[in-house]
């Protein structure tokens, strides 16, 4: 990869993760009044309203609502709907470090299936990240026996679902616009989630609701955005792994905004994460 694209996909990477942390806010905020359905209705309504201004402002923008490839639009975001479903539905049946630990195995499934399916090279770079994020996200989360029960195996199928969304978006940038891919995105899955809405939740807006909803909004739609173009700029196999900060900068945030405390073994696990990426990059430069 040229240099100029490594340095584009960290970049886009980094708004994701920003963009992801500001969501995590927003539905923090918003969990004591509405559902998860609820709010990502919210989140997909907002997502088509604001792409079709764009595209009314932005002629350009149009053809992207006419997707070349409907069949794997409406596959990815089905798969991704019932991804979100069964972690939603495994945060229930397990203990949270335990569904984050099996989550994060998404990078070694992304980095098998990408090999067959978008026939990208596993570098020793990029196999060192994947390893070393792993060993860190196992240092963070710190699973236990707990991890060796039926309910596992609906999270690991969960972290095999957001492997194959992240090999269909990759497939898509190939063919789609990043307009088309976000705009089918919101409106393939607003009426999934609107099927889980039982009560005319719109009433219960408040104008203390105004900010977190203006960031579920705007921060769902600019991590898509972002996550979107850094798959564009970069092989599945490199970006997936650049998702394993998630973890440190959300326990960042949860010290930073709410006063949790923040465990030695996030800095341990995180310092293993970050080792890792550096020397995938340096690689990836050193190759370029």
């Amino acid at each position: 990869m040229p240099h100029r694209s490594i340095l584009a996909v960290v970049l886009w990477m980094s708004g994701a993760l920003f963009s992801f942390s500001a969501t995590a806010i927003a539905v923090r905020a918003l969990a004591s009044t509405f559902s998860i359905f609820e709010m990502l209705a919210v989140r997909n309504a907002a997502g088509v309203l604001i792409l079709l201004v764009l595209a009314l402002l932005k002629p350009e923008l149009r053809s992207g609502l006419k997707p070349r490839r409907f069949p794997l639009h409406l596959a990815r975001n089905v798969l991704h709907f019932l991804g979100t479903d069964g972690w939603a539905f495994g945060l229930t049946l397990l203990p949270l470090a335990t569904v984050f630990a099996i989550e994060f195995t998404t990078p070694a499934w992304v980095a098998l299936l990408a090999i067959p399916l978008l026939k990208e090279r596993m570098t020793r770079g990029r196999l060192v990240a994947i390893v070393l994020g792993f060993i860190g996200i196992l240092v963070i989360l710190r699973p236990g026996l707990e991890t060796l029960q039926p309910a596992s195996f609906l999270m690991l199928g969960v972290a095999f679902s957001f492997a194959l969304v992240a090999i269909m978006t990759k497939r898509l940038t190939m063919t789609e616009s990043t307009f088309s891919i976000l705009f089918f995105m919101n409106l393939l899955q607003l009426p999934m989630n609107l099927a889980g809405v039982s009560r005319a939740f719109w009433l219960e807006v408040q104008s203390s609701h105004a900010l977190a909803l203006v960031g579920i909004s705007v921060g769902g739609l600019l991590s898509h955005y972002c996550l979107t173009n850094a798959y564009r700029r970069g092989d599945a196999t490199m970006v997936v792994p650049l998702d394993f900060m998630r973890i440190p900068l959300i326990a960042f945030v949860g010290w930073q905004f709410y006063g949790e405390p923040l465990d030695p073994y996030v800095f341990l696990g995180s310092g293993i994460i970050i080792m890792g990426l550096l020397y995938s990059l340096h690689r990836e430069a050193k190759s370029a």
